[in-house]
């Protein structure tokens, strides 16, 4: 029988990162964790995997959290790469300070880890990477400015990152959610879905698993919107 496959989870204190690394972990996956908050030790202990407490917004938490998953298993299989939340406001009334945060939180919390974990998905011939992304990427909306913005910017990364790394078997993959049940629900916002319902974060996660999976094996660069049917694009 072969070893577990080994995915780390970053921002996966709660939410729909803590859905990622449940559903992995039920599925056989070895799972590590990162949370600022102290809830990813938390669930890690409880999923027999490896917690870290620290941030994606810091290079050398990430690095913790690589270099032990690599001293405990020897390799990185997946990367889930999830974020909290950034800066909202009024467009013009966003401060250039706030646009750098919303940038970190968005975007570089992906640029950050996959630094250091594609290299190493390089070396052992293979690895998938998935960014917990936004339904409002293609379709910027007012209620969520540096969100939308900064997604935008990751979807072009991921294609450029594409383009270089699919030679090497490494994949990487955007999940765009809608409204989910790991946000407050309102009746207005379910009203704008077809579906008529909010998105489940276990609904999220078996996406996320399945673009990890060798079933996904053929898509890379791409961006999954998982929103009941919200969005419009074609």
């Amino acid at each position: 029988m072969s070893d577990p496959k080994v995915a780390l989870v970053t921002a996966g204190g709660s939410g729909m990162g803590a859905a990622a690394a449940r559903h992995l972990a039920g599925q056989g996956w070895q799972v590590g964790i990162l949370s600022s908050s102290g809830k990813g030790e938390a669930l890690a202990e409880e999923l027999g995997g490896l917690g870290v407490t620290g941030s994606n917004q810091s290079s050398a938490d990430l690095a913790r959290l690589v270099d032990q998953a690599m001293t405990r298993w020897g390799r990185i299989d997946g990367l889930v790469n999830s974020a909290g939340h950034g800066p909202r406001a009024p467009i013009l009334e966003i401060s250039d300070e706030d646009w750098h945060r919303g940038i970190d939180v968005y975007f570089l919390n992906v640029v950050r880890a996959t630094r250091l974990v594609a290299p190493v998905m390089a070396a052992q011939g293979g690895g998938a990477i998935v960014n917990i992304s936004t339904a409002w990427a293609f379709e910027p909306s007012a209620m969520f400015p540096t969100s939308a913005v900064a997604r935008a910017g990751l979807a072009a990364f991921t294609k450029v990152f594409s383009d270089e790394y699919a030679a090497k078997n490494v994949r990487m993959n955007n999940v765009l959610p809608g409204w989910i049940d790991s946000l407050p629900g309102t009746e207005e916002r379910r009203q704008m879905v077809p579906l008529g319902r909010y998105g489940k974060a276990e609904e999220v996660a078996a996406t996320v698993a399945f673009l990890l999976s060798e079933g996904a094996g053929y898509i890379t660069g791409q961006n999954l919107t998982v929103d009941g049917g919200l969005t419009r694009r074609i």
